[in-house]
């Protein structure tokens, strides 16, 4: 049913319906009914009968005021404007709310709201108020309202905070991709990967991204990703719409999932221009499936850029060398002898040489001959010598063993003898005999003395145990 326009100078809403008309009139009483009085429940059984046929389907503008939610799910309220109030109650928004969906929006006192239902009369308190159908925000619409007031309680828990959004992998070799398997928006990703990253391994997580239960399987699909692992990030891609086809992604219970999510996630929903709660709560929003595409590949192409222009300036390094080196060839082939003459002057040469380190080694044959023979006659036997050195080494750890434990028995035995003699001159071993010091209370200097001792002084006398403060007397 369309919705009436609504102006500041439109009639109130029920001078739009007549009562009287002769589809809705009730005959009068019979002149036999108006001779006694009306009971209580009569009269508001026939006002029920009156206005519940007639408004089934009304729409009301107003005010929200004294809301009231109840345990039940339902909430009651009064819609009012300048002049007057109605009572209206909405059964089972509570619900709503838990499924979230579109059109779900918080309701709250002072909210300018359109409302669509029919009038209802409660006969045990004669009352009538409007038993609200649909309701939807003035100003805003429902769907933006839902959105913002989501967005803000979900910044306020901190779920936006960029201090926890996860760094994405530099070159993934695994992305897993939450999507329609049908959709533009997958075969847009596998094109562009296919281009930039064939290396890039990609699993399709399928989910409807689109509709009541698009909110249920995206979750599941996200779920399914971080049990087994399926990449090295998540991407949860859909192309354009509505803001009613992008519901999906602005619910709550997905949002608490992507910020819980193990895996790294990026939001890539619609286009550049749509937001939902999802790319704010992912660790990265991408403008479309497209360019989300392309971030998980920038690293690869940006390395395989930079190792292509290495690879062109390396062989370009390469050919002006080899060009250089072709230079220093010629140049040197020019200055070039005779090959045949050069070799003949070094064989020549060798042959000296070669005449020369004869003579050389033979002598220092001999010689080494000599040595040999000298070192020969004074070795000692290897085995001897080796028997001869371990019973000196066993003898010297002996004698080194018996210094030190004389050395420290005697050590022990000065220390114990010093340890008497502190112990004997400590005046603690004098107090405890039955001695004791007197000295001033502040200073602690000792009297030594009677004359010291005058009436009245106060000192303070120390016992092997402990100290007390006294006063001489005469």
């Amino acid at each position: 049913m369309a919705k009436p326009p609504v102006k500041s100078g439109d009639l109130p809403l029920f001078a739009q319906f007549q009562t009287d008309s002769p589809a809705t009139a009730r005959p009068a009483p019979p002149a036999a009914a108006k001779s006694r009085p009306w009971t209580v429940s009569e009269l508001n059984a026939r006002i029920k009968g009156i206005l519940e046929p007639t408004f089934t389907d009304v729409w009301v503008q107003g005010e929200i005021s004294n809301f009231r939610p109840a345990a039940s799910g339902h909430v009651y309220f009064s819609l009012k404007d300048e002049g007057s109030m109605i009572s209206a109650a909405i059964f089972g928004w509570g619900q709503k709310q838990r499924r979230g969906g579109p059109g779900s929006f918080e309701i709250q006192d002072g909210m300018q709201v359109l409302c669509r239902g029919k009038i209802s009369v409660y006969p045990p308190r004669g009352n009538y108020q409007i038993l609200v159908e649909q309701v939807e925000p003035l100003g805003a619409g429902a769907l933006q309202l839902a959105f913002e007031q989501l967005k803000t309680k979900l910044q306020r828990e901190g779920l936006f905070d960029p201090a926890k959004k996860r760094p994405l992998p530099r070159f993934p070799t695994r992305i897993a991709v939450v999507t329609s398997p049908s959709g533009a928006a997958i075969r847009d990703m596998l094109n562009i990967l296919s281009r930039r990253a064939p290396q890039i391994e990609i699993t399709i997580v399928p989910a409807v991204v689109q509709g009541d239960d698009a909110p249920r399987q995206i979750l599941r699909g996200l779920e399914l990703a971080n049990r087994w692992d399926l990449g090295e990030v998540v991407v949860l891609a859909r192309g354009g719409g509505s803001i009613e086809d992008l519901w999906c992604f602005n619910d709550e219970t997905l949002a608490r999932a992507i910020a819980a999510s193990r895996l790294p996630t990026i939001s890539a929903v619609g286009h550049e221009i749509d937001f939902t709660i999802a790319d704010f709560v992912a660790d990265l929003r991408a403008p479309t499936p497209s360019a989300a595409a392309e971030i998980v590949s920038g690293h690869w192409v940006d390395t395989l850029k930079r190792v292509r222009e290495l690879r062109d300036r390396t062989a370009r390094i390469a050919e002006r060398d080899v060009q250089h080196r072709g230079q220093m060839l010629r140049h040197l082939v020019a200055r070039l002898v005779n090959p045949r003459d050069r070799l003949r002057e070094q064989a020549q040469r060798t042959d000296e040489m070669t005449a020369r380190l004869e003579r050389a080694l033979r002598v220092q044959l001999d010689r080494r001959r000599s040595a040999v023979q000298t070192l020969s006659a004074r070795l000692v036997n290897p085995g001897e010598l080796l028997r001869r050195q371990t019973l000196a080494t066993s003898q010297l750890a002996l004698r080194l063993e018996r210094a030190l434990r004389t050395s420290l028995d005697r050590r022990k035995a000065l220390l114990e003898r010093g340890m008497g003699q502190l112990d004997a001159l400590s005046p603690l071993r004098v107090l405890e005999r039955g001695y004791t010091l007197v000295r001033e209370p502040e200073g602690g200097k000792l009297l030594r003395t009677a004359q010291q001792a005058s009436p009245g002084r106060a000192v303070e006398v120390v016992f092997h145990d402990g100290k007390r403060k006294a006063t001489f007397s005469d």
